[in-house]
């Protein structure tokens, strides 16, 4: 009896790794269509060049997580996942960057995301506010900041945002559509000012300041 088990367990391993093998190599679950999802200003194409991937690749030998690394090299996808839809299909869903400041360089208008990233020179989105500041773009901390700070706004706040600058990190000011100027500082204890600022914005004056959060002014 013990043999026998010994006997069907070594086949049912034999069996597996068969039907492993056939998946490995066979054309019947190769890669025959590539899906695309979620996007907008990437096109297709793009992403297909960028993914690498030959039709009639076998699923089993694409390496999914390093074809995404692949796509997200495109300067405008924030995110990538590659995932094997069996029999025939690989599916890339792409999360693209949008825009929340942007800023001017002799190379154009720089459209930046909310982490930071200056990911495309081109014309913003209407009512996208100005980022000023010494060095903007990617990996500099000060944008960063201002786009943390952005991003803390209440929704009212923040489509009344003109232009946000920040001198370094810690020195962040917003100048509203109107003209008004909101002294934030750093991006210690958004929330609180967040909470704030809307009822010191009801006060008249120009210049209205949540550095201190639990001390605003306001002249």
């Amino acid at each position: 009896m013990r043999l026998r088990t010994v006997f069907v367990g070594a086949g049912v391993v034999a069996v597996l790794l068969g039907a492993i093998a056939v998946a490995w190599f066979s054309p019947l679950l190769s890669v025959r269509t590539i899906e695309v999802t979620g996007i907008d200003v990437v096109t297709h194409e793009d992403v297909v060049t960028a993914l690498d991937v030959a039709e009639g690749t076998p699923l089993l030998q694409v390496d999914t997580a390093v074809a995404a690394q692949r796509v997200a090299t495109i300067p405008r996808a924030a995110s990538v996942r590659v995932q094997r839809v069996y029999p025939s299909t690989l599916r890339v869903t792409v999360t693209e960057r949008q825009a929340v400041v942007f800023f001017e360089s002799p190379e154009g208008t720089h459209s930046v995301d909310r982490e930071g990233v200056d990911f495309a020179v081109e014309p913003p989105p209407m009512f996208t506010p100005r980022l000023v500041t010494p060095s903007p773009g990617t990996g500099d901390p000060a944008t960063r900041a201002a786009v943390q700070v952005l991003d803390s706004l209440p929704p009212d706040l923040r489509v009344q945002v003109e232009s946000i600058e920040a001198s370094s990190e810690s020195d962040i000011a917003l100048v509203l559509t109107d003209g008004r100027v909101v002294v934030w500082g750093g991006i210690d204890r958004s929330e609180r000012k967040a909470a704030v600022i809307g009822p010191l914005l009801t006060q008249p004056g120009q210049r209205f300041d949540v550095a201190s959060p639990d001390l605003p002014t306001v002249r």
